[in-house]
């Protein structure tokens, strides 16, 4: 059986690729023309986050925006009438923002060697080239503003400059938005859009992950004066937003297009790289024995008779141990902890036992070690008592280090509350719907997806999707992404766009 595939880096007229590999994305297409079905592709808008603008490896920048997804369907939506599709590129290939002569936005992160196996990854080096006050003007296609939120893309004056200094614009969006006052969505619509893609919702409560459940969690308050930055939103708020979003797009004439659902978000390699029991015997050596008698012992021992011995266990000198861990849900035993060891310690380190270790446990297989507490663990914490103050092992690893299971219960709860509404959405407007979510858990899955014998899957650094900061996709990755919105496209709208080859698209790049 031999399957259609056209690349967006070597298209020729309408000439086709044919190959007999099999492999997870495509579907059997033989001999059938390329169409536009029931849609009209010839001016294709995409709205949304860091995802639908190309970010990857902590930064946007040109080569990563030519291969963002919405880039690549439009490349496919060419072979069916599809018009150009605008960016607003980046000045450079490092990244990051300058105000003024201050960057506000550092540049992107490359693998600079490898030690022990394990990649030292830093950011290149330089200074931003791509000035916010320097405006991107004319057509545009590609309305994807990093950090956005649902609600973001409806704020009148999220790309005021005047706002920067006090955080109240989105730096990205100051760069293409056409007034001090417009609206992320209504400049997509000024651009009379005859097919849009939406996908959104991700940072509703990506950044509470991210930050270790640092936020607050809002289901219930629709208020969003009293949002933080690091806060879930609202299930209400997200499914409204995305409704006026849809209502503008639709008003303004753009009744055909595609929208995506939230994948889970710990299940991205910046949540699973770091396993809650990375302290080996051969990494703790002869520290064990010490550990175990001057605090883990002593602690268990505590802790025990106060009904909680469960929080914490002695080192083993054969098998991993978990790293040590602040769990701000658990009661707070620091009186009973230092009412339990003054005898033994006596009352002044007693007392700084109990303030230490009064919310303190061992992580467990429920819990989310961040990818960025991997350069933590291990190192010491200022203004604590040495041989108290390491992170991980002898002071607890902090609220912003951890995502804990309770905190992650509150993510997924949410995931699934924006999801039910966005295929509602999807539904009640007639649109493409793609899940997202479901791509996701593939990706995760012990064998992942395959295309013509390359393996893909959501590991950091080897897996081939995930770029270096664990979050955003490589050019691979966006590619995987773009099938699964043009598969979605053709199914709704009779159309039928060709996949792309995600092999041909770069993936990690080495040293």
């Amino acid at each position: 059986m031999k399957k259609i595939i056209i690349s967006t880096i070597a298209v020729s007229a309408l000439l086709f690729t044919a190959t007999s590999c099999e492999n997870d994305f495509d579907t059997d297409v033989k001999d059938i023309p390329v169409t536009k079905g029931d849609a009209d592709f010839s001016n294709y808008v995409s709205l949304g986050n860091s995802l639908t603008s190309g970010f990857r490896d902590n930064a946007l920048y040109i080569d990563g925006q030519n291969e963002s997804y919405p880039n690549i369907i439009a490349g496919q939506m060419k072979l069916a009438g599809g018009g150009n599709f605008v960016q607003p590129l980046m000045a450079d290939n490092n990244g990051g923002l300058l105000f003024g002569n201050t960057p506000i936005q550092g540049t992107k992160l490359y693998i600079k060697s490898f030690t022990n196996g394990a990649p030292d990854i830093t950011n290149v080096s330089g200074t931003p080239t791509t000035n916010i006050a320097n405006k991107v003007t004319g057509n545009l296609n590609n309305f994807g503003v990093p950090g956005a939120k649902s609600f973001h893309l409806l704020a009148p004056g999220y790309g005021n400059i005047a706002g920067v200094p006090l955080g109240t614009a989105n730096p990205y969006y100051v760069r293409f938005s056409s007034s001090p006052t417009s609206t992320v969505v209504d400049d997509a619509v000024a651009k009379h859009p005859t097919f849009f893609s939406l996908w959104i919702g991700n940072n509703d409560v990506l950044s509470y992950a991210t930050s270790g459940g640092a936020g607050v969690n809002q289901t219930g308050n629709t208020n969003l004066i009293n949002y933080g930055p690091n806060d879930i939103s609202d299930p209400n708020v997200v499914a409204g937003a995305i409704k006026g979003i849809l209502d503008k797009m639709k008003a303004g004439g753009a009744t055909k297009g595609v929208i995506a659902n939230i994948p889970y978000v710990t299940s991205i390699p910046y949540f699973t790289t770091v396993p809650y029991n990375p302290l080996t015997p051969s990494l703790l050596g002869a520290n064990i024995t010490e550990l175990n008698a001057k605090i883990y012992g002593p602690l268990k021992q505590v802790l025990t008779a106060l009904g909680a011995g469960s929080r914490l266990n002695v080192l083993s000198s054969t098998e991993t141990n978990p790293v040590l861990i602040k769990d701000t849900t658990l009661p707070d035993l620091s009186a009973g902890i230092t009412a339990g060891l003054t005898p033994a310690m006596g009352p002044v380190i007693a007392t700084i036992y109990g303030q230490l270790y009064g919310q303190a446990r061992q992580a467990n297989a429920d819990d989310y070690v961040l990818l960025t507490t991997k350069s933590v663990i291990g190192t010491t914490a200022a203004g604590v008592p040495a041989g108290l103050n390491v992170y991980g092992i002898s002071y607890p690893l902090q609220n912003q280090h951890i995502l804990t299971k309770t905190e992650a219960a509150a993510v997924k709860t949410a995931v699934d509350a924006y999801n039910a509404s966005i295929k509602t959405l999807a539904d009640n407007y007639g649109l493409a719907f793609v899940d997202a979510n479901k791509k996701m858990v593939e990706l995760n899955g012990v064998s992942g997806i395959s295309w013509d014998g390359v393996r893909y899957t959501a590991k950091f650094v080897t897996g081939g999707t995930f770029s270096l900061d664990g979050v955003h996709l490589t050019g691979r990755g966006y590619a995987v992404v773009a099938n699964e919105f043009i598969k979605s496209i053709n199914a709704k709208y009779n159309s039928t766009l060709p996949q792309v080859d995600p092999n041909k698209y770069s993936g990690v790049k080495f040293p």
